[in-house]
């Protein structure tokens, strides 16, 4: 019979002393799966593709595409004027969304017009869906993010059967040399959401608070982002405060119950120097499958400048049925995820930085119960927030387990070290004791 190890006293004292030193520093550095890197140690314009993302190739055309599983994240590049096809198998119940990130090479010269346009096709080649997305003002190398999707119920492109991802590259005339020498890196993220267990509403709400809230106050917390959608950073209600470098991009997620409503802004503080550049900073949001919600830039001239997005409804199934597309997006629960990224240009004007970014995130409304679903999603976890989410959002650790329920108490009740580390000695004590007494109740009696 397997017997639980109980931790030795100089490991325990051990265990304590590291957990003293880090208890001990005001901003714990986030948790990374290994091999993503930290955004410390991230160099302007790197991207932290999923760990274990599969490497595939996309084809010319549609006889001998790679297939997709829902069940993975992938790998991919496209070149300038490419065209590159990927093959789908799909249910007639599910719902598929396929979203594509496109990564230019740091070094790239992009105009405003330079992305991806994204569409997914049936056996016959008609369009079921299509999207797109563009450098923009900033005029500068980043992630962009583009989804094509099958809506079951739909007239288009219904029934069990293969489908096709096509992506292309948009590349604007005279975007430069340096935009066409490499190809872009590509990650593709696909899922499935399953339909409703009963049928729901099927048209959008009518009214909700699209009011601005008045904007949080109070000191800042610093926490820096992640550099891709696997590493984005948890982050809550709050003023959250990072350092970026001209080029840098940075991932928060956010977790949104059913009926919550999420606003945020972004600002930049002033720097010395003289002139203007448009785009300097950029705000988007993406919901749990990555489809783009809204965005909001500012230009600057060396002056504090904000830009917020703009008002969303609380999350409900029935959005999907909205027209406005920003609207629409806001249709499930789950991470959102906030991605910030500073214009190269702004090296030009006023310096190398880093230069201090300050994001604001208010959540408001009363969580409610989501629809059921006939099924699950396909990634299981996609469409959930779970009580770690919540605590995530409140420490910004990515990881679980006790050390990170102390992390929350530190945090939310301002208790002191000498507390924490009385906590975890206390859980750890209960522990062993309650492993010595099962061993001795298995030991056999003469």
């Amino acid at each position: 019979m397997r017997r639980r190890a109980v931790p030795a006293r100089g490991a325990v004292i051990g265990l304590l002393l590291g957990l003293s030193a880090a208890l001990a520093t005001p901003t714990p550095a986030p948790a990374v799966p290994a091999g993503a890197g930290t955004a410390a140690d991230a160099r302007p314009g790197s991207y932290a593709f999923t760990p274990g993302a599969r490497t595939v190739a996309g084809t010319k055309g549609t006889t001998d595409a790679a297939l997709l599983d829902p069940r993975h994240t992938y790998r991919s590049s496209l070149p300038r004027n490419g065209r590159l096809y990927y093959r789908l198998r799909l249910t007639a119940a599910d719902t598929a969304y396929v979203p594509v990130t496109a990564v230019p090479p740091a070094d790239a010269t992009v105009s405003a017009t330079d992305g991806i346009r994204v569409s997914l096709r049936d056996a016959n080649g008609a369009s079921c869906f299509y999207a797109s997305a563009r450098i923009g003002a900033g005029l500068s190398p980043r992630p962009v993010t583009a989804l094509a999707q099958r809506e079951a119920g739909k007239a288009l492109c219904q029934g069990a059967g293969t489908y096709y991802l096509l992506v292309e590259r948009l590349d604007a005339e005279g975007s430069g040399a340096a935009a066409g020498s490499e190809p872009w890196d590509l990650e593709i993220a696909p899922a499935t959401e399953p339909r409703l267990a009963e049928a729901g509403p099927t048209t959008a709400p009518r009214t909700w608070d699209s009011a601005t809230p008045e904007p949080l106050t109070g000191t800042p917390r610093d926490r820096s982002g992640g550099t891709g959608f696997a590493t984005a950073r948890p982050v809550g209600q709050g003023i959250w405060r990072t350092r970026l470098t001209p080029g840098e991009t940075r991932f928060y997620k956010v977790p949104l119950d059913w009926g919550r409503q999420l606003h945020a802004s972004a600002g930049l503080d002033g720097a010395p120097g003289h002139g203007y550049v448009g785009g300097a900073l950029n705000l988007s949001l993406y919901n749990p499958v990555r489809d783009h919600v809204d965005d909001a830039s500012l230009g600057y001239t060396g002056t504090p400048r904000s830009a917020a997005l703009a008002p969303l409804p609380p999350v409900e199934y029935a959005n999907r049925y909205a027209v406005p597309a920003g609207v629409a997006s806001v249709r499930f629960a789950g991470e959102y995820y906030l991605v910030l990224h500073l214009s190269t240009r702004l090296a030009d004007t006023f310096g190398p930085g880093p230069f201090e970014v300050t994001l604001r995130v208010r959540v408001r409304g009363q969580q409610q119960a989501g629809p059921a679903y006939a099924g699950r999603p396909v990634p299981d976890d996609l469409l959930t927030v779970t009580d770690e989410d919540r605590d995530a959002a409140v420490t910004g650790d990515t990881g679980g387990g006790a050390d990170g329920r102390v992390m929350r108490l530190v945090a939310v009740g301002g208790i002191g070290t000498g507390t924490a580390l009385l906590l975890v000695l206390g859980g750890w004590t209960v522990a062993a004791r309650r492993a010595h007494t099962r061993v001795n109740a298995q030991k056999p009696t003469a």
